[in-house]
């Protein structure tokens, strides 16, 4: 879709017909995805060619974000792609440029056969077909779909272009419709190219991944094969400064790889034998052999660039708001023009050609595609600018909304310290159980458990005590894990757990106050009917956290922990990260009403999580941030903006990129506005010509281009350059 009105049409074509349920509109991929029943897709089909259209069916690009326009018709069932025609690229490259620069020569040679040629038929005769030529070789298109627009009863900037053409070329004007034409079809020729660096600014992204990689074969050897051929669990080889091909795990080799593609972390990140690698990241120091664990159409690179196409076919509330206004704008202006073509020579004694001028002018500045297009072309480039930054926000409506939070809540572990606890202390607490035997159980059920703190405990023990098989493991959410081992039930959890099973005492009480004062978390190990040890766990803070708490602050939003750890560990950590309002020993419905309260007390809420456990108050809150998405496909779908790594500065910069974003957007609808208004009164009541109005309706959609596109400059997103 060239201009945005034009999806509006085919909104408004498709909107009569029974059996669609949705539409997604992807600009970047020139595509719209029918989500229909079976028998409603030729109906729908007829009706976008009836709209002066051209559909045509592209290869399914949910699996590879690149194969959107390539050609044949892959679509099945209730769920179709077309990719549709659109003016501006009705020509390609050089010879589209060639054929709108001679059109202006010839408009020029109109003009000045005109102005300097003597009042004579002869000149007058060549001067029209000087201007036919121009007409003819700038405005084809423009006619085609402006007399299918006029023969629906469509008013869109095709139809008003041809009715302005043609009207000022019957009334005498024809070296003035000649120029009109000639500057309307560069400039529009100009918008579209401006428009697709903004739509295709994400897709450049997919450009990091290399085409071909170095598998490794049986025998040892390497072969060179294209990327998107290369099976799973194949082993590739990427040297250093090469790019990785594809999501992996590293087999062999220790190197720096550089991230910023994917996460936006400027800093290298060390990796060794184990760790996840991403597509398009560049290994930087030593050769690597990577075990590859997803194809190409389903890297993390390849799902980053789809949901943020799909971001891009979503309406932001702004962008509604002036589809609205632009419904209703063109048919007044148009009444407006067709009043002062029919009355004004009887109210004000204009000539009928002076009028039916005016009429023309006030058409063409009637054309609605700056006041349009200055919405998606911004929202687009701040969508791509968040992307790059390892910012993936899932839609129009979050990127304007973000403006808005008054408060967060912010998960501890993994969130605000650094997620990898360590094990500080060990303290046998029964002489039921030796300590070796104690480290031994304790070992068994910290292994079975995903949780931070009990895998920090099972590397904590590692090498001081041997694992043995758990029958019957459970893990009990907000608690802790148990299981059978040798026969005998064992439990291993918080201090919530001890107290529900009735086995805590004052005693231990007291050993837990003073771990927990000292910002330690600790898991006690229990029999059904006594405690056997406890085991403290510490987790740093993170340095970004610090100045991420201070520049949510300084935004004017509320900062709030909630986590499920002990509140005197939580009041530890929240001080020394800034945060004044700490709530600990929550359970997953705990969390849910934590946010229901901060909605009432302070407004709109963002909340962070992992998009599992923090599921229903990841929903509940207006804004869910996924931290680390690109290491789990369930937080990059689960929440509304997915931070593709763990750094909490990314949120203020998401904030302070929608407040950004909010006044470029009313900065555009103020130009494109102001503009019009202006050249209308000097229609109406100066000298204003129609060349002039179509310098003023295109240059006012230039200029808005143009200041949407400066939000594809913000590489950094800091204080400083955001304000």
């Amino acid at each position: 879709m060239d201009c945005a009105s034009e999806e509006g049409e085919i909104r408004r074509a498709l909107e009569p017909i029974a059996g669609i349920r949705s539409l997604s509109f992807q600009l970047g991929a020139r595509t719209l995805a029918i989500d229909a029943d079976a028998v409603a897709l030729q109906p729908a089909l007829e009706a976008i060619r009836r709209a002066g259209f051209s559909p045509q069916p592209v290869a399914d690009n949910t699996r590879r974000s690149d194969t959107a326009s390539a050609p044949g018709d892959e679509s099945h069932e209730g769920h179709d792609h077309h990719d549709h025609d659109h003016g501006s690229q009705s020509g390609s490259g050089w010879s589209e440029v060639a054929r709108y620069i001679a059109a202006l020569a010839f408009a020029v040679a109109a003009e000045a056969l005109s102005f300097f040629a003597p009042d004579a038929m002869p000149w007058k005769i060549a001067g029209m077909a000087l201007a036919a030529v121009a007409i003819g070789l700038a405005g084809l298109s423009t006619y085609s779909k402006g007399f299918g627009a006029l023969r629906h009863g469509r008013l869109n900037i095709n139809a008003l272009m041809t009715v302005a053409v043609t009207g000022a070329f019957l009334i005498g004007q024809w070296p003035e419709a000649a120029m009109v034409m000639a500057l309307y079809a560069i400039a529009e020729l100009i918008e579209a190219r401006s428009v697709d660096r903004a739509r295709n600014a994400i897709k450049s992204l997919m450009a990091l991944a290399p085409e071909e990689s170095d598998v490794k074969q049986t025998d040892g050897s390497y072969a060179r094969m294209l990327s998107s051929a290369v099976p799973l669990d194949a082993v590739v080889r990427v040297k250093p400064g090469e790019r990785i091909p594809l999501d992996g795990v590293i087999v062999s080799g220790n190197s720096a790889i550089n991230q910023a593609p994917v996460t936006g972390e400027s800093i290298p990140v060390d990796k060794q034998p184990g760790d996840t690698v991403f597509a398009g990241t560049i290994n930087e120091t030593a050769t690597l052999e990577i075990k590859i664990t997803a194809v190409a159409s389903h890297s993390t690179l390849a799902r980053i660039i789809h949901a943020v196409e799909q971001a891009q076919g979503t309406r932001a509330p702004t962008q509604r708001f002036v589809d609205r206004f632009a419904a209703i704008y063109t048919p007044a202006v148009f009444a407006l023009a067709l009043t002062v073509a029919l009355l004004s020579p009887w109210l004000l004694g204009w000539t009928w050609t002076l009028a039916a001028y005016k009429a023309l002018v006030l058409l063409v500045i009637a054309c609605p595609c700056a006041l349009v297009i200055s919405t998606p072309v911004t929202v687009v480039s701040a969508l791509a600018a968040a992307a790059r930054r390892g910012i993936l926000i899932k839609g129009g409506t979050y990127l304007e909304e973000a403006r808005n939070l008054k408060a967060i809540a912010l998960d501890k572990t993994g969130t605000i310290t650094e997620g990898k606890p360590k094990l500080v202390g060990f303290e046998m607490l029964a002489e039921s159980h030796s300590r070796e035997a104690a480290a031994t159980l304790a070992r068994s059920l910290a292994a079975q458990s995903d949780h931070p703190v009990s895998k920090a405990v099972a590397a904590g023990l590692d090498g001081t005590s041997q694992a043995q098989t758990v029958e019957a493991f459970a893990a009990i959410a907000g608690r802790g894990v148990s299981g059978n081992i040798d026969g005998a039930q064992y439990w291993f959890g918080n201090h919530r757990l001890i107290e529900e099973r009735g086995i805590c005492s004052p005693a231990i009480e007291a050993k837990l106050q003073d771990h927990e004062n000292q910002g330690r978390t600790v898991t006690l190990l229990a029999t059904d009917n006594a405690v056997i040890a406890l085991f403290a766990v510490a987790d740093t803070i993170k340095v970004s956290s610090q100045q991420a708490v201070a520049e949510l602050i300084a935004l004017g939003v509320k900062p709030v922990m909630l986590t499920g750890d002990n509140a005197a560990t939580a009041s530890t950590v929240a001080s020394i990260a800034g945060i004044s309002d700490a709530r600990g020993n929550l359970l997953p419905e705990d969390k849910l009403k934590a946010i229901q309260d901060m909605q009432r007390q302070y407004g709109a809420t963002a909340m962070t999580g992992d998009g599992i456990n923090d599921a229903p108050a990841l929903a509940q809150a207006d804004i869910g941030f996924a931290m680390g998405g690109a290491g789990t496909d369930t937080a990059m779908e689960a929440a509304d903006i997915a931070v593709m790594n763990d750094d909490l500065r990314r949120i203020p910069e998401t904030i302070r990129l929608s407040k950004r974003t909010h006044g470029i957007l009313w900065q555009n609808i103020t130009l494109a506005l102001g503009i019009k208004l202006l050249f209308m009164g000097l229609a109406l009541f100066g000298n204003a010509t129609m060349w002039m109005a179509v310098f003023a309706d295109m240059g006012a959609s230039l200029l808005v281009v143009f200041n949407g596109l400066r939000l594809l400059r913000t590489l950094e997103l800091s204080p400083k350059s955001l304000h």
